[in-house]
């Protein structure tokens, strides 16, 4: 499921289920998103780039939720794109098959390979400057093809003759999305040039908590921008605006709300 999607002309000639099939996609995109994103915030927020324990035990829990979603994910897109073309049936087979292939891949070959205990010896570990660094590189660059991806699909919809059907206020919100996705962009490939270019690619304390605050702030931009497309596309599927201010204020809350405030609360509580 992609943004342009919603702006093109076949998107009309789908029935209503598949519509909602198609938003319930974009949906499970979002929560997967949130959910891989999650652990690195932590590390920033949380563990200030050291390495512990509770962040490996996290890292996995987020990581196979974040998975599900997207599992869930390709199987609706292959059974809204199926369905259409060649009817009910193949649409569910192919959709099925995809979500079954994807959740094999991703936990049942793990479960039959194995489970490794985790060892609880290493609570937090003494990191050192260079792996920080590394780390917070490492971080920033995982979250950057995502957010490149949302960007050139927001560009590709504004040419749909879709989009020149909506209303000059939901196109300026689409805009609006752009432009803060654009912003998360700039910011999280920002502390790679700073590194080479004003650290010669040296370690750095100085450089590390300018980079931590590139990559804390750079999400929150992220998650606007999601907010406001899910605002559009539902928006253009619903016939009310009151499901597309809901959609956006729920996705708005649930990202920050992942990444910023459960963050802070568990590094409060640890501090306590």
């Amino acid at each position: 499921m992609s943004v342009p999607e919603f702006f093109q002309d076949g998107f009309v000639s789908l029935s209503s289920l598949s519509q909602w099939l198609c938003v319930a996609g974009i949906g499970l995109l979002t929560a997967s998103a949130g959910l891989l994103i999650a652990p690195s915030m932590q590390h920033r927020l949380v563990e200030d780039g050291r390495s512990s324990a509770r962040l490996v035990r996290a890292t996995n829990i987020f990581t196979g939720c974040g998975l599900i979603p997207l599992a869930a994910s390709l199987g609706l897109s292959g059974y809204v794109v199926a369905e259409r073309h060649f009817g009910l049936a193949p649409g569910l087979a192919i959709g099925l098959s995809l979500a079954a292939a994807a959740a094999l891949a991703w936990f049942g070959l793990e479960f039959m390979v194995g489970l490794q205990r985790d060892d609880n010896s290493m609570q937090v570990a003494s990191t050192p400057l260079a792996t920080k660094v590394e780390q917070l590189l490492t971080e920033a660059r995982l979250i950057i093809p995502g957010a490149q991806a949302l960007l050139g699909f927001q560009f590709i919809a504004m040419l749909t003759s879709g989009f020149d059907r909506l209303p000059q206020s939901v196109k300026a919100v689409h805009a609006l999305a752009l432009c803060l996705v654009a912003i998360n962009v700039i910011l999280l490939m920002t502390p790679a040039a700073l590194h080479r270019l004003s650290f010669n690619g040296e370690d750095s304390r100085t450089f590390l908590r300018m980079g931590s605050a590139l990559v804390i702030a750079a999400p929150s931009f992220l998650a606007a921008g999601i907010a406001a497309e899910t605002f559009v596309v539902l928006h253009k599927v619903s016939a009310t605006a009151d499901w597309a201010y809901i959609g956006a204020l729920i996705s708005f809350v649930a990202l920050t709300g992942l990444w910023y405030a459960v963050p802070l609360w568990l590094r409060m509580r640890l501090e306590r």
